[in-house]
């Protein structure tokens, strides 16, 4: 995946409250007790190496972030990124468009920084020129910089205006920049953020502040004076490994875990009557991409012809894959994206499971078994080798299950070379690769996929130079729709044009499971931030950890 994580150092308690839970004390330490039950841990996988939204590439980070710094808006959980009735208020108490490529917000009466300082409108130009800013390079830089003008009309309004009409300007007004406090960051350099660790500079205007930050061990917030929930404290405890963060839950050292990983110790988790694991859908989605030009210097594979990437994608069972690498609630994905991008449809054609047909091509196409049982054309033997990073057991296991079938099935000689993630990545940069395995976190437009499978992301993510004018044309025409249901019949038509040319072989969309304590009540996951609706969250308090 694209997003990255960073090791904690150690697994020390932060003090020795954030293992107690809520239990009887002596009257002396009542408030204290008092605080405690309005604590959650989170055990985490990785440190961030900042929580400044700008400097983010870890997901740890942005869980922090969201609930510091606000955006002016936010897309509604399952919303559909060209609705604009899909958007609810946050910073921006209420906005409208201005002409084809303006919207005027309106920011929230009263709102103030966490050091008692008003909002205004100013603090969202430089918030917008700092994402935009190419030595913070922040992952939002390619949508912002040189198509968006920020203009503070009053103090409490703003213009976003970008260079050409989109379908998608209010999401991209929205989305991707968290409003920042010009009086605190303006009078430093944007080259020296990164090296600034100051708490008393990580200022938000959103529920909870920055309160403490042990490196290598926890990381605190508290809850803003304005802040309703029941819950007035949150702990991130930073574990080395997956399995390092389940064991503080497991252990009650911990209430919440994002994701338990593998998804074979989710019995562990529904073993112990006081948790519960709490399926929600994953932004991720997971491929085997096959390289249509061959290897510099190589020439072209078997792979370079369409008949024999069909008869691999028919004699491939998606769902049951699927379902063997990551439990009954994972499904096969009708193309590139997740269970949570809103063009899904199960109305997407896709190539079916049929192992006599995948057979019946290769033969139409001149691959013929012979006495070992491998097929040949012109004595070439049908055979290419299949890449996976060694970080991931479930990419190896899949290519060991597609490795067996295609033997089986079909005649197929693959090969499995795995190789450490740093290797990985070089070899795909280099398209030294027959197919790779693959899996990309989605965010909520649609638009990443040109990068992944359209010629303009050649020398990107487009690493099996997939080549395609006709897909190109019908996922342009369908980035261009404003109107929801059109802009899914269009995406659905480019799909299918993908799908028949068989570039890739999209295997699985799992689900997350994340292992909640029963003591936290009202938990509802966005997956994009899964920790963005925990103030209106609650704790029964009733329940020990």
């Amino acid at each position: 995946m694209r997003r990255r994580t960073v090791s904690a150092a150690s697994l020390a308690l932060a003090t020795v409250w954030l293992a107690t839970g809520c239990r009887e004390r002596s009257r002396a330490s009542t408030a204290r007790c008092g605080d405690v039950c309005g604590t959650v841990v989170v055990a985490a996988i990785g440190e961030p190496g900042s929580v400044l939204p700008p400097l983010v590439v870890e997901t740890v980070g942005r869980d922090i972030g969201d609930l510091v710094w606000e955006r002016l808006a936010r897309l509604a959980p399952g919303g559909a990124t060209v609705d604009t009735a899909a958007f609810q208020p946050e910073l921006a108490s209420r906005w409208e468009r201005v002409d084809s490529t303006g919207w005027r917000f309106h920011l929230r009466p009263g709102a103030r920084w966490q050091d008692g300082k008003p909002v205004t409108a100013e603090d969202v130009v430089f918030s917008f020129d700092a994402f935009a800013d190419s030595t913070l390079d922040s992952p939002a830089r390619p949508i912002l910089a040189g198509r968006v003008t920020v203009t503070a009309e009053d103090s409490a309004t703003v213009l976003v205006r970008f260079g050409h009409p989109s379908p998608e300007s209010l999401y991209d007004a929205t989305w991707h920049v968290r409003i920042l406090p010009k009086h605190i960051w303006a009078s430093m350099p944007f080259g020296a953020w990164a090296s600034d660790s100051s708490l008393a500079k990580l200022v938000g205007s959103g529920p909870y502040r920055l309160r403490e930050w042990t490196r290598g061990q926890h990381l605190t917030l508290e809850a803003d004076s304005g802040t309703r929930s029941r819950i007035r404290r949150i702990v991130w405890r930073f574990a080395p490994d997956p399995d390092a963060a389940l064991n503080l839950v497991l252990s009650h050292e911990a209430d919440l875990l994002e994701t338990v990983i593998p998804p074979t110790s989710v019995p562990r988790v529904e073993r112990d009557s006081s948790l519960r694991a709490l399926p929600y859908a994953s932004a991720a989605y997971g491929f085997l991409a096959f390289n249509l030009a061959g290897r510099p210097g190589h020439g072209p594979t078997p792979l370079a012809d369409g008949a024999v990437r069909r008869a691999l994608t028919e004699a491939t069972d998606r769902a049951a894959v699927a379902r063997t690498l990551f439990g009954p609630t994972a499904k096969a994905p009708p193309g590139p994206m997740s269970r949570l991008l809103w063009i899904w449809s199960d109305g997407i054609h896709t190539l079916p499971y049929d192992t006599a047909a995948a057979a019946r091509l290769l033969d139409a196409a001149g691959w013929k078994r012979g006495a070992d049982g491998i097929r040949r054309r012109n004595g070439q033997p049908l055979a290419f080798d299949l890449l996976a990073p060694a970080t991931s057991g479930a990419r190896r296991r899949l290519l060991e299950l597609l490795q067996e079938s295609w033997r089986r099935d079909l005649g197929v000689r693959a090969t499995v070379t795995v190789v450490d993630f740093p290797v990985f990545q070089q070899r795909l940069a280099k398209r030294d690769f027959d197919a790779y395995a693959g899996s990309y976190l989605d965010e909520p437009s649609p638009r990443g996929l040109a990068e992944q499978w359209t010629k303009s992301g050649w020398g990107s993510l487009n690493y099996g130079r997939y080549d395609d004018a006709a897909f190109d044309s019908l996922f342009a025409r369908a980035s261009r729709e404003s109107n929801p249901a059109a802009a899914r019949a269009a995406y659905a038509a480019a799909m299918d044009t993908l799908n028949a040319d068989a570039p890739a072989i999209f295997l699985f969309a799992p689900d997350n499971v994340a292992a909640v304590n029963r003591r936290i009540t009202g938990v509802r996951i966005d997956p994009y931030s899964w920790l963005s609706g925990l103030p209106g969250w609650g704790i029964d308090s009733t329940r020990r950890r």
